[in-house]
């Protein structure tokens, strides 16, 4: 079944077949929200808050955009709802960080390399959380979910151009962040 059909299936009463659309998308949102309020717990939260708001929202989906589209347009607006609520401490959490550091090739040339690309992802991770929300979004749904610019303007209700505007200007600085940081060093 494609997600039409799915969504045609819950908006008949067969509230089980959303499960379909929550197994396809979970991890994506998951993630989506994760990067956006910095905090593992919240973004569970958020991540499932916005499956409950689509769910109860979905007879008024209509086919003019991906259900994929309408999904993330949710989840941004409900972890910016979220950010308005809450005050958020840390980006990631030191497991995350281990994570990330798992994803280091184990053959590192030496410790000092491995002490390199620690601090190299710190210094991002401090960049990334230094640069403006609007800035933030955009880069977060283009390098890291992957999306096109078309689709990040139809989730943010922007045009194509200020899409492509922030995720320059985000970049910019985040080059530049990362550019005092290599110069610290």
């Amino acid at each position: 079944m494609n997600e039409i059909e799915i969504i045609e299936k819950v908006n008949q009463g067969d509230t089980s077949a959303f499960e379909a659309l929550v197994q396809t998308y979970q991890g994506r949102i998951y993630t989506l929200c994760r990067y956006l309020l910095k905090n593992p717990q919240d973004a569970e939260d958020a991540a499932q808050d916005t499956f409950v708001k689509a769910f109860q929202g979905l007879k008024s989906f209509t086919p003019t955009s991906t259900f994929y589209t309408w999904l993330y347009r949710i989840a941004v607006n409900t972890c910016l709802d979220f950010k308005r609520k809450s005050s958020l401490q840390s980006f990631y959490s030191s497991a995350d960080i281990r994570k990330k550091l798992d994803m280091v090739p184990s053959k590192l040339p030496s410790p000092e390399s491995a002490y390199a690309a620690k601090e190299s992802i710190r210094a991002l991770r401090v960049a990334l959380n230094s640069i403006s929300e609007k800035l933030r979004v955009v880069i977060v749904l283009k390098e890291i979910e992957g999306l096109p610019y078309e689709e990040i303007a139809s989730i943010l209700g922007v045009s194509v151009g200020t899409v492509k505007s922030r995720i320059s200007r985000a970049r910019e600085e985040l080059r530049k962040m990362m550019e005092e940081f290599t110069e610290q060093k």
